[in-house]
């Protein structure tokens, strides 16, 4: 395990435009044997599943996967089987969420076959989990890595659930979709509901006591703090809940009520409750 701390003999640019993010590179079964003359041999993996997943790190610093293995090696089967046995992001990501929010009725087996199913159907939502991920790394300073992100951090999980039961409810599988969402609220802590409509690049920092009604809608690259309410008011039907505009951040405990919009770039301190209409770049 530690010549795989070593510099990787290969190099990848950074994948940074959306088409790029979405490919998938063939996954080598061999590994180069690296010799200096007066030096012991180092095998090395031509391409690892973490570089697929992370292409960032193949740019020539060490793998974070095989650190964390080395630093913690009881963590070492948890790591290959959420990681490294898969092929893809979409793979991994279905995998570490199944295995989250599974109970003895709800199989993690049957749930990694549901999120499978839609995810890699769906190609707005493969862009969206790269660039929900990305968001996490660039706004949150908590983030070590995207490593940690996809493992550890509940609201980028329970955000892309709400992606998976969001198409579900609108190919009519609503039962489902429900289930889902009550299922990420005893886990999580989140409360999304299916017909939520929710841009990309979002971060949903710490997750817990967010809730999001029927008709709100969040822009791209909105970041949503802890304990944040895009509620109704009680008095309305239909249309009821809130509009967040792009590059809007809503600060902890923030209640936002009603059919009413957050224009973009705007930030709502902590602890505010808002109920009219706030305008763009308004702090």
């Amino acid at each position: 395990m530690a010549c795989l701390s070593r510099h990787h003999h290969h190099h990848r640019s950074w994948l940074t435009s959306p088409d790029d993010m979405l490919q998938r590179c063939p996954l080598s079964a061999h590994h180069h044997r690296l010799r200096d003359d007066d030096a012991e041999p180092i095998y090395l993996p031509s391409l690892s599943s973490a570089y697929r997943i992370f292409p960032v790190y193949a740019m020539g610093a060490p793998d974070p996967i095989w650190k964390a293995a080395e630093k913690e090696p009881i963590l070492s089967s948890f790591l290959y089987a959420s990681i490294l046995a898969h092929d893809c992001l979409e793979q991994a990501l279905a995998f570490v969420v199944a295995n989250r929010l599974q109970n003895p009725t709800l199989l993690a087996t049957q749930l990694m076959d549901i999120f499978c199913l839609v995810i890699l159907h769906d190609k707005a939502i493969q862009r969206s989990i790269r660039l929900d991920v990305q968001a996490l790394k660039d706004r949150d300073p908590a983030c070590l890595s995207y490593c940690s992100a996809l493992l550890y951090t509940k609201g980028y999980h329970a955000l892309q659930v709400h992606r998976v039961a969001h198409a579900l409810w609108h190919q009519g599988r609503k039962v489902l979709a429900l289930a889902l969402q009550s299922r990420v609220s005893e886990v999580f802590g989140v409360d999304i509901h299916p017909a939520a409509k929710i841009g990309e690049g979002i971060l949903l920092d710490h997750g817990t006591g967010v809730v999001i009604g029927e008709t709100a809608i969040v822009g791209n690259r909105v970041s949503l703090m802890h304990g944040v309410t895009l509620g109704g008011t009680g008095k309305e039907i239909g249309d009821r809940h809130p509009k967040v505009g792009e590059g809007a951040l809503i600060e902890a405990s923030a209640t936002i009520l009603g059919n009413i919009k957050i224009g973009e770039g705007a930030m709502i301190a902590a602890g505010s409750l808002v109920l009219k209409d706030v305008p763009p770049h308004w702090y």
